[in-house]
């Protein structure tokens, strides 16, 4: 199996590649893919801001691994994924962290963990309702479906009725997620093998279909024991993976977005860190618009609320300084329309290190500043958590010009 071992933004580089894998690696747009004008056969590739590992499959060629290598460290990228997840159940430590240097094996190793906690209790057993046509009558008869359905016939009935099963929305995840992780690649042998053993224990549970809507449960005192590992399962099965390209190229594995990652991380922080403050923070807020008809929608990343419902805050995590062809300062114009829109004299935009510096710019004839800030992710965690609170406490003053 050939494999590509990239780094998240570094420079292109140039690999020998068969036409269809390069045509696929363009069309899946997991990098940014082109022919070498300089190389016959050759690909210059260049990894942006997913990171992860996939299998990519074409018919008559052999199978390519792409491992893309994110620059944070990865038991930082672990804790900026579990505190987005849930702040007050993230715990580090669980992982002998030192043993993996890719996103993979680690992911993979975090969810057993996590998994097997879950399951030390025994497998987690709800109500199912269940609505079927069945032979005998068990619970109660669906008399409108029983006549619509069967015009007089006595049997088969319709009936519904609530089982208490293993198959609910909790372990159908957690199987799926196993499930999903043991077709990955560079999945360590003994991390196999316990996601194997804990696969069996969810035999019970169904099974889901690739490309349907994950299954929707409900955080409770009941499945406290899952929630860790129901987290992790949901962003294993929500990974930016494309499995089907045009044609009969497959791709399968586990991507992450920096960019939402960091996103995440920076508002779920921030609603916490302003919580004291008082007011009620939304994350990517609606009913925000730039004109008065309401025809132009905007989505902060994190609008701060006071008391009285009026903005009182606007904030927009950004991994990297936007900087497209004739916009230099993208980021800074959308701040803009935000607090004009908003009616609001100050913006916030929060970058990690290398996407920008500290600084704050004064608008013109506007009465409007933009205070730009800088996270170190590749600092410890509780360094990482006494920044954000800093700038949540400028922001709650409204002195976003001070230096964190």
């Amino acid at each position: 199996m050939t494999g590509i071992e990239l780094v998240e933004h570094a420079p292109h580089t140039t690999h020998d590649l068969p036409a269809a894998i390069g045509r696929a690696l363009v069309a899946s747009r997991i990098v940014d893919a082109a022919p070498d004008p300089y190389r016959l056969g050759g690909w210059r590739l260049r990894a942006g801001s997913k990171v992860g590992a996939v299998v990519m499959r074409v018919p008559g060629e052999e199978p390519l691994t792409l491992r893309i290598t994110p620059k944070v460290p990865i038991a930082r990228l672990f804790f900026l994924l579990g505190y987005a997840l849930n702040p007050r159940i993230h715990r580090e430590g669980a992982v002998e962290v030192a043993a993996h240097t890719e996103l993979v094996p680690f992911l993979a190793q975090t969810y057993e963990r996590a998994q097997e906690r879950a399951l030390r209790q025994g497998v987690l057993q709800g109500y199912r309702h269940t609505e079927e046509a069945s032979s005998v009558l068990r619970g109660r008869l669906r008399e409108a479906d029983q006549v619509r359905r069967h015009h007089g016939r006595l049997f088969p009935l319709e009936v519904a009725y609530d089982e208490y099963t293993t198959d609910i929305p909790e372990n159908r995840l957690l199987r799926a997620a196993t499930e999903r992780l043991l077709s990955l690649p560079r999945v360590p042998i003994g991390v196999r093998r316990a996601l194997q053993h804990q696969r069996a224990r969810l035999v019970d549970a169904e099974p889901l279909v690739r490309g349907t809507a994950l299954p929707r449960w409900q955080p409770s005192r009941l499945n406290l024991r899952y929630q860790p590992a129901l987290g992790l399962a949901e962003t294993v099965l929500r990974s930016e993976s494309p499995e089907h390209l045009p044609g009969d190229v497959t791709i399968d594995g586990f991507l992450l977005d920096m960019n939402k990652l960091f996103e995440d991380f920076v508002c779920v922080a921030l609603r916490e860190a302003l919580t004291p403050y008082g007011g009620h923070c939304a994350l990517q807020a609606r009913g925000v618009h730039l004109d008065t008809d309401g025809t132009m929608r905007m989505r902060p990343d994190l609008l701060r609320y006071g008391d009285d419902g009026r903005p009182q805050a606007v904030a927009d995590a950004k991994y990297k300084a936007q900087k497209p062809d004739g916009f230099p300062d993208a980021d800074l114009y959308q701040m803009l329309a935000y607090c004009t829109a908003l009616g609001l004299s100050e913006g916030h935009l929060i970058y990690a290190r290398g996407g920008a510096l500290h600084a704050s710019h004064q608008v013109r004839n506007a009465g409007i500043a933009i205070h730009q800030h800088v996270l170190d992710l590749e600092g410890q965690p509780a360094e990482l958590l006494k920044t954000v609170r800093d700038l949540a406490r400028l922001m709650a003053k409204g002195t976003g010009s001070d230096s964190l």
